[in-house]
C-alpha cells in the first residue's frame, strides 16, 4: 500500500433522542450505511473495530448481525472519547501491512431513555461508592462532571482563565451548530445565557458541559489506492499519534494543565509533516468547553495558559482564523464520543459542510480525549493524499 489509507465510507444513523434501537442495532445500521456511502457490499469487508459499550461480546456479536464471515481483524477498542482516533489508526496500519484490506470501525450508545432526564443517563448508583474510591465520593467528587471542574479549576488557579472565556466556546461551537441541520441544539446563545445557565460542577455551567445522545457512527478504512475508485472522495489519512500521561490527581501533578493533546498531537502532526500552522480546520473533543481550551494550547495553536484569550478572540467560530468543531461539537451537535469529531472532519474534508463549509479544507486536525485526562488520540486528515 504505497499510497498509504484513507477513509472510504461514513455512516451516520440519526442521533440525539432515538428510541427503540438497542446499540448493536444502531451500530449494524451504521455500518450499513457506511458501506453504502463507500459504494462497498458488506461482504468486501474483512476487519471490524468495535467500540465498547454495547455488552456481551460485541465485537462477535456485530459481525454476526452483519452476516461478516472470515474476518482477518475483530476486536473491541476502548480508549473512552480516544476510541475512535485509536481505531482508525489501527485500522490504517493493519491496511498497511496487509493484515486487512476493508476496515470498518464504529461506535454505538443508547444511554437516552424516554421519559427520564439526559442526566440519568450515566447515573451511578450510590453502592457502587466503596473503600478509598468512596473517600472522593464523600468529598462530592461522584461524577464525570467534578472531576473535569477540578481540572478546569487548576487550569484557571495556574494562568487566570475564566468562565467568560469557556463561555466563548460554548457560543461559538453554537454558532457553528445552527448551520447544521443535523445538531441537537441550534438555537443561538449568548455569552450572557452562559453565564446565566445552572451550575453543573463550579466552574462548570450546564452550557460547558456536551449533550448525551443515542445513536451510532461508523467510518470504513482502506488503501488510498482502492479508496479513489469508491463512491465517495477519499479522505486521507495522513497522520495519527496518541498520549496517555498518567497523571495522578494529586498536588505537583500535571494534571489539568497539560493533557495527552501534547505528545499525540506532535506525534501525528510529525507523522503527516506539518506544524500547527498548516492546519486550516479543528474538530476537538469537547466534552467540556475546558477540553477545548486545554487541546488548543497542547496542540502549539496558542502559548500555554493563552487559550482563554485565544477563543475570546473569535477565532473558533464562523469567519474566525481558526474554524472548530464546524459542526457544533458535542456542546451542541450530538455525542457519539470520539466519531463527533471525526465524523465533521469526513464531511468538511469531502467539501459537504454546506452552510457550515470552512473556508478551506486541505489540513484538518481531529481530536479525541477519553476518561479523565487519561487518553488522547489525534488525526490529521485530508481531501488531498499526503506529500501531493
Amino acid at each position: 500500500m504505497t499510497d498509504g489509507t484513507a477513509i472510504a465510507g461514513l455512516g451516520m444513523t440519526e442521533l440525539g433522542k432515538v428510541y427503540g434501537r438497542s446499540p448493536r442495532r444502531l451500530a449494524a445500521d451504521a455500518v450499513r450505511l457506511a458501506a453504502a456511502d463507500a459504494g462497498l457490499a458488506l461482504g468486501d469487508l474483512d476487519g471490524l473495530l468495535v467500540s465498547h459499550g454495547m455488552g456481551g461480546s460485541p465485537g462477535i456479536e456485530l459481525a454476526d448481525t452483519l452476516g461478516l464471515r472470515d474476518l482477518r481483524l475483530l476486536a473491541q477498542v476502548n480508549a473512552f472519547g480516544a476510541t475512535a482516533g485509536a481505531m482508525v489508526s489501527y485500522a490504517a496500519m493493519s491496511v498497511l501491512s496487509g493484515a486487512a484490506t476493508t476496515v470498518a470501525c464504529v461506535f454505538a450508545d443508547a444511554p437516552l431513555k424516554p421519559k427520564q432526564s439526559a442526566g440519568s443517563a450515566y447515573h451511578r448508583d450510590a453502592r457502587e461508592w466503596y473503600g478509598f474510591g468512596g473517600m472522593t465520593a464523600a468529598l462530592g467528587l461522584r461524577s464525570v462532571n467534578a472531576f473535569y471542574a477540578l481540572a478546569a479549576q487548576r487550569h484557571m488557579a495556574r494562568y487566570g482563565t475564566t468562565s467568560e472565556q469557556l463561555g466563548a466556546i460554548a457560543v461559538s461551537t453554537r454558532q457553528w451548530a445552527a448551520r447544521n441541520p443535523l445538531a441537537q441544539m441550534r438555537e443561538p446563545i449568548t455569552l450572557a445565557d452562559h453565564q446565566a445557565s445552572r451550575w453543573v460542577a463550579e466552574p462548570l455551567h450546564l452550557l460547558d458541559c456536551c449533550l448525551v445522545s443515542n445513536g451510532a457512527i461508523a467510518v470504513i478504512v482502506t488503501g488510498a489506492d482502492r479508496a479513489r475508485d469508491l463512491a465517495r472522495p477519499p479522505v486521507h489519512l495522513w497522520g495519527w499519534g496518541q498520549g496517555h500521561p498518567g497523571h495522578r490527581k494529586e498536588r505537583g501533578s500535571e494534571f489539568g494543565l497539560t493533557t495527552g493533546a501534547a505528545a499525540s498531537g506532535a506525534g501525528a502532526m510529525k507523522m503527516a509533516g506539518i506544524t500547527p500552522s498548516d492546519v486550516d480546520v479543528c474538530e476537538l473533543y469537547d466534552c467540556y468547553t475546558y477540553t477545548v481550551l486545554v487541546s488548543l494550547e497542547d496542540y502549539g495553536f496558542c502559548a500555554k495558559g493563552e487559550g482563554g484569550a485565544f477563543a475570546a478572540s473569535g477565532a473558533l467560530g464562523p469567519g474566525g482564523s481558526l474554524p472548530t468543531n464546524t459542526g457544533g461539537g458535542q456542546l451542541s451537535a450530538y455525542y457519539m464520543w470520539g466519531m463527533t469529531p471525526l465524523s465533521e472532519a469526513v464531511i468538511q474534508a469531502r467539501g459537504d459542510g454546506g452552510e457550515r463549509q470552512a473556508p478551506s479544507n486541505d489540513v484538518i486536525l481531529v481530536s479525541g480525549n477519553g476518561g479523565i485526562l487519561d487518553h488522547h488520540a489525534t488525526l490529521i486528515v485530508s481531501p488531498h493524499p499526503k506529500g501531493a
